[in-house]
């Protein structure tokens, strides 16, 4: 998404060392391309530790691209916060178009050297689409608050850090209004997500540690 803002930290850069050694020896022996979704909360860190992942898988000479879930918006930012103004009942699944971001996924996987997607411009409030070159990179890296419920991942990482958690990081980022509304939707949103978590394979806590339920089987 055009205008995105990313304050990355050491937490996101040790969680993306965490992830790395357990996903970089599954990737180099996979013998299609490989995916990976980062889900959690709003603030939780999402898009710092996907690009921070990107960087980290970088080192051991394994190219990522980032696919951005708020791409995949059906409204563009400021239309769909209207939307929810008039009707808190949009909040959810529906705003997104998973089905859309799954098949793109998959497309990659498939080997699909070029595709067309959504990016949004958030300053402009718009909804463009771009056509990307896939062909280079090894592993595409799904980032957003719902995409533990895509199906073609070969790893999903979920963020377990929740609205109360995440409070000062959602102010720094300043992207939305910190209002008593705001809250209700993080409600609705954690409600969801929660659900979702049990989908995931690698967790990392509040503390910034991971959980590998690979190992558990």
């Amino acid at each position: 998404m055009r205008g995105d803002k990313l304050i990355i930290n050491e937490n996101h850069k040790k969680s993306a060392q965490m992830i790395a050694d357990v996903v970089v020896p599954e990737i180099k022996k996979c013998e299609t391309k490989y995916t990976i979704t980062i889900a959690g909360e709003s603030g939780s860190g999402k898009s710092e530790t996907a690009q921070t992942l990107k960087d980290e898988l970088a080192k051991h000479d394994i190219k990522s691209y980032i696919f951005q879930q708020d791409d995949y918006f059906v409204y563009p930012p400021k239309t769909n916060a209207k939307k929810r103004k008039e009707n808190i009942e949009h909040v959810g699944t529906s705003e997104v178009k998973i089905n859309l971001l799954d098949k793109h996924l998959l497309s990659f996987i498939n080997g699909d050297k070029k595709l067309t997607k959504p990016l949004v411009d958030f300053d402009k409030d718009k909804i463009l689409s771009e056509t990307v070159d896939l062909s280079e990179y090894k592993v595409a890296i799904a980032e957003g608050t719902y995409t533990t419920a895509l199906d073609n991942a070969h790893t999903r990482v979920f963020i377990d850090r929740n609205y109360f958690d995440t409070k000062k990081s959602r102010a720094e980022r300043s992207r939305e209004k910190q209002d008593e509304f705001l809250e209700k939707i993080l409600t609705i949103e954690h409600e969801i997500i929660r659900k979702q978590r049990d989908r995931a394979h690698l967790i990392i806590t509040k503390d910034y540690e991971l959980k590998n339920l690979k190992s558990h089987g």
